[in-house]
């Protein structure tokens, strides 16, 4: 998701690099001031410890969400969290300088391999024994989720959302619109939706991770679950027939992206939602964010992508964000209450009291708040066979920041990709591992 941060960036170049986080904190050299303070629990024990805490969420919404947990942190704890907000984008694009430099003790960051890599690289702490804790009121799978290759835990998750297709009730019950089941459907209604003057589907890539989305539900819908998984650990050639077809079944749908897309912002794109200027809009649910207007988030309404050629719609994106220690935080014990305060309803709970966009995972978080449309989109997620973490969170950071993501947005401009010069990329990347 997106933020602006005390130093002015934007959002979520950071998953990019959950959601969720790439540190170019605030100003380069002070990116982290540390403090770790006297021991602690989130059960609050009288002492008082203090810690720092390296934030992406620039944007207006998550930003004041974290706010709040970490309010609700410190009055249960009375430990002191000094935040440090860093636009979303580039606290993902320097996160690898900020982990080697000074960081702060705890940090917000994705689960799955974005995790893995760098706990991989021995830059940040492992937290097995708040998972001890913790442990219990997660399920297995976000569990395996925060687990690296040494078995060992090193990530809370705090929430997750799905990707699908956004649009306006209103309009779509106006031109009698009707949600698609199939890839054919989907292009028959883009058409008609451009017959009627609007922008089928309100696609952004200035920040070009999103296009990452379009790729990952194409890939899962024409190759299956497992296909992406191996892809992008590079068990898989870019330059094959079944990578080609995703880009040849893309074109489909290009002629009804919205034109500017490669300079406009998911923001941007948003609000063109919210204007009724288009008609749809795949992003994670994380797009509710922009709308601030009551009417506006009321008429909004959610489907997931439709089915292609194998798996209908079992699979779907889900990215997981949460919170990590640096290496330094490990050796803190307020950061390792933060982090197992997180691991609670309550600090959940917490967040969401302010950005209501995502899902919680802690078992004992209350949900009897959920709207229906929150409740569609846990449902979305609970009923999916697979669930993948967004392509820049599953494969190497470097190639998809460096590589698979500059190439989409020149096949977004042109119609075109390489796909040869793109595995011989991969290859030297993955092999530098």
């Amino acid at each position: 998701m997106p933020h602006p941060t005390t130093a002015q960036f934007s959002r979520r170049g950071l998953l990019s690099g959950i959601g969720a986080g790439a540190l170019g904190l605030m100003v380069a050299p002070t990116l982290a001031s540390c403090s770790t303070g006297g021991g602690s629990s989130a059960g609050g024990s009288g002492a008082t410890g203090s810690l720092t805490f390296g934030s992406n969420a620039s944007d207006p919404i998550p930003k004041k969400a974290y706010a709040a947990f970490v309010s609700a942190f410190e009055k249960k704890s009375s430990d002191k969290v000094s935040i440090n907000t860093s636009d979303h984008n580039g606290f993902q694009n320097k996160i690898t300088n900020y982990l080697q430099g000074s960081p702060d003790d705890s940090f917000t960051w994705f689960a799955g391999y974005r995790m893995r890599y760098y706990a991989k690289k021995g830059l940040v702490a492992d937290v097995s024994d708040v998972w001890d804790k913790i442990g219990d009121n997660f399920t297995p799978a976000l569990k395996k989720a925060s687990t690296a290759d040494d078995g060992k835990q090193y990530f809370v998750p705090n929430y997750n959302y799905p990707w699908g297709f956004f649009y306006r009730k209103s309009l779509w019950t106006e031109k009698g619109y009707e949600v698609p089941q199939t890839w054919d459907d989907l292009i028959t209604l883009a058409k008609k939706m451009k017959t009627d003057g609007l922008i089928p589907v309100g696609f952004a890539d200035k920040d070009t991770w999103p296009a990452c989305g379009t790729f990952d539900y194409l890939n899962m819908r024409l190759n299956g679950y497992q296909f992406h998984v191996d892809l992008c650990a590079h068990k898989e050639s870019w330059n094959s027939s079944k990578v080609n077809d995703v880009f040849d079944t893309w074109k489909e749908l290009l002629p009804y992206q919205d034109p500017n897309a490669a300079g406009l912002t998911w923001q941007e794109g948003a609000q063109k939602l919210a204007d009724k200027k288009s008609g749809m809009m795949l992003l994670g649910s994380f797009i509710t964010q922009q709308f601030t207007d009551a009417t506006v988030l009321a008429d909004i309404d959610f489907f997931p992508f439709p089915e292609v050629k194998v798996e209908g719609t079992e699979s779907v994106e889900a990215p997981i964000d949460g919170l990590m220690l640096s290496k330094k935080g490990g050796s803190s014990d307020p950061a390792k209450a933060m982090l197992q305060f997180m691991g609670t309803g309550k600090g959940q709970e917490a967040y969401y009291s302010v950005d209501k966009s995502n899902i919680m995972t802690a078992k004992d978080a209350d949900t009897s708040g959920y709207s229906d449309f929150t409740k569609k989109l846990a449902g979305v997620i609970s009923d999916a066979k697979n669930i993948s973490q967004f392509f820049d969170r599953d494969a190497l950071p470097a190639m998809a920041g460096n590589v698979l993501e500059p190439a989409m947005l020149d096949f977004i401009k042109g119609g075109s990709i390489d796909l040869k010069n793109i595995e011989s990329q991969a290859k030297t990347l993955y092999a530098q591992q």
